[in-house]
């Protein structure tokens, strides 16, 4: 283990284009299914349900809390409606499972998503079982990451001390608010988003475009 990382007593991961590749892309999936929840709720075409999308992303900070604040939208009924995919784009990654099975501590996922799609996608993964705990939108009152309330009720409902919790994410942008209130930053650049202007931001303490080489490599430092 990296005498950086010996202090880390839980290990808290992103779910989507964290845990997988972003090649996957099973957001291009469930943007279709937003497009048509959208098309059926307001009786218009693809591209006026696109513009809807967008206007209400961008006013909002998500599509749903648009339609929450605006429509009344059970968020149970809309997230159901566009997490209804195929995971056939996933593979199961024994490999990685092994890797978070020996991590010491606590495992929990932190996802924008909701429990009962992060379940299938760890299925699908062949995940299921290594997480203590699947923290999700609901849990986060719809404020999603990165909203810093998102990540101090992740640390209020599970007890957890950001000065010894790594969290591991895709979304750069993601990860200030993490090492804001003092957590340990992996950042998973797979191509999903890029940092920014810097090319080395002081939010992000670790990089690798391999999630399961990166934790791999943390038993053979260690054996070494």
């Amino acid at each position: 283990m990296l005498p950086t990382l010996r202090h880390i007593d839980t290990w808290i991961f992103d779910l989507d284009n964290t845990l997988y590749p972003a090649s996957c892309d099973l957001f291009a999936l469930i943007d279709q299914r937003m497009n048509l929840y959208l098309r059926q709720m307001f009786n218009v075409d693809a591209e006026a349900a696109h513009k809807i999308q967008k206007q209400y992303f961008w006013e909002h900070g998500t599509t749903l809390s648009g339609l929450m604040s605006q429509h009344g939208t059970d968020p149970h009924h809309f997230l159901d409606f566009v997490h209804d995919i195929e995971m056939d784009r996933v593979s199961e990654n024994p490999a990685l499972r092994a890797a978070i099975s020996n991590l010491p501590g606590r495992k929990i996922i932190f996802t924008n998503g909701d429990v009962p799609y992060a379940e299938r996608v760890l299925g699908a993964l062949g995940l299921g079982g290594c997480f203590e705990a699947l923290h999700d939108i609901h849990a986060m009152d719809y404020q999603p990451k990165p909203d810093p309330s998102a990540y101090a009720g992740l640390c209020k409902a599970w007890g957890l001390t950001a000065t010894t919790s790594l969290f591991a994410e895709d979304m750069a942008r993601n990860l200030k608010p993490a090492k804001d209130i003092g957590m340990t930053t992996l950042w998973v650049n797979n191509g999903s988003e890029q940092a920014g202007a810097d090319p080395c931001p002081s939010f992000i303490d670790h990089e690798t475009h391999d999630i399961t080489a990166w934790l791999e490599a943390l038993y053979q430092q260690e054996e070494a």
